[in-house]
């Protein structure tokens, strides 16, 4: 059941597959995915190992109104005798045979790493669908870098849900990662050189702050954002931009900055006048958020936002800030 996907990226997943003739999907489970990736096939074949789940499929299929072929098999020796199809979906067991979670690619089962080159060779494409919290960098090492040309990261109202790689034995021009989250979409070439963010010297004429979303996170593709969208890196490694004037499109919350303030005492005292709480967030600062909440004497919630984090030149600062209401 923890693999099952919400409705939201089984709809993702049927966008991803288009349409064709034919597809296979190896691990059906409880054939949420593939009842709604089967619709844009002519024949589609659900392999499940566990009868008891081959029984639920069948059901829930009538009762969908989805001509299906049901085949209760292991996925791997069903993969060495099937004809070739459009494509392959997979998503490997993500607990090892005592029920602990696995976490490398090649922990799962099936190893798609190993049959790599098998999926490739009965079908055209193949979609394999992993854990939000693996690296997918290490998945696209581990996969081959000429094989997998998409990595989909996909969130849903901003928490990361899956990760999904789409492989193909064609050689391909560019890799590309896409970050979604609900309907929106950034696409970053990540293995494409890209020049260094440069930190940025932080001053009131900066009056917009902005934070990704989740994908992006996950993604890492910081480059490509600032460059994209205009927006000016905070400091290394913060994951936090600005810029003079509101980027209405970028992919993720944005806000106005009202006040920079350092710790002291009497700055704190004019930048927080009249506020009692306020929602707070710290990237490489030395105080937890409790403890900052505590010191600062603010409940938690508002319309208050507050960033502490440490700038280029070392100096810990607090962003008081207040969203606007651009997209996540």
């Amino acid at each position: 059941m923890e693999q099952c996907s919400s409705e939201q990226t089984a709809n993702y997943k049927a966008r991803l597959a288009g349409s064709g003739h034919r597809m296979a999907d190896l691990t059906g489970g409880f054939g949420v995915d593939f009842s709604f990736m089967a619709q844009g096939f002519q024949e589609v074949v659900y392999v499940e190992r566990q009868e008891h789940l081959c029984d639920i499929a069948r059901h829930n299929f009538d009762i969908l109104g989805l001509k299906a072929e049901v085949v209760c098999c292991d996925s791997v020796e069903y993969l060495h005798q099937m004809p070739h199809v459009d494509l392959i979906y997979i998503d490997p067991a993500r607990r090892d045979d005592h029920g602990q979670r696995t976490y490398g690619i090649s922990d799962c089962t099936p190893d798609v790493v190993a049959l790599r080159d098998l999926l490739l060779e009965k079908a055209d494409r193949v979609i394999i669908k992993l854990s939000p919290m693996l690296d997918w960098r290490k998945a696209v090492q581990d996969l081959g870098e000429s094989y997998v040309h998409e990595v989909h990261i996909v969130s849903v109202q901003n928490e990361c849900k899956e990760l999904l790689l789409v492989l193909e034995g064609r050689e391909e021009s560019e890799f590309s990662v896409l970050c979604v989250n609900d309907d929106s979409v950034f696409v970053a070439h990540p293995l494409c050189p890209q020049a260094t963010l440069s930190p940025l010297t932080l001053s009131l004429t900066s009056q917009h702050l902005y934070e990704p979303n989740a994908s992006i996170m996950k993604a890492g593709c910081f480059n490509e954002v600032a460059n994209t969208f205009g927006v000016s890196a905070l400091a290394p490694n913060r994951h936090l931009f600005v810029s003079d004037s509101l980027v209405v499109d970028f992919p993720g919350r944005a806000f106005h900055i009202d006040a920079i303030t350092t710790l002291n005492k009497r700055e704190l005292r004019t930048a927080l006048a009249g506020i009692t709480q306020a929602n707070i967030t710290v990237r490489n600062f030395p105080l937890t958020v409790a403890q900052l909440r505590s010191r600062l004497k603010l409940s938690e919630g508002g319309s208050t936002y507050i960033f502490a984090t440490t700038l280029a030149d070392k100096s810990h600062v607090l962003l008081i800030c207040r969203k606007t209401s651009t997209p996540v």
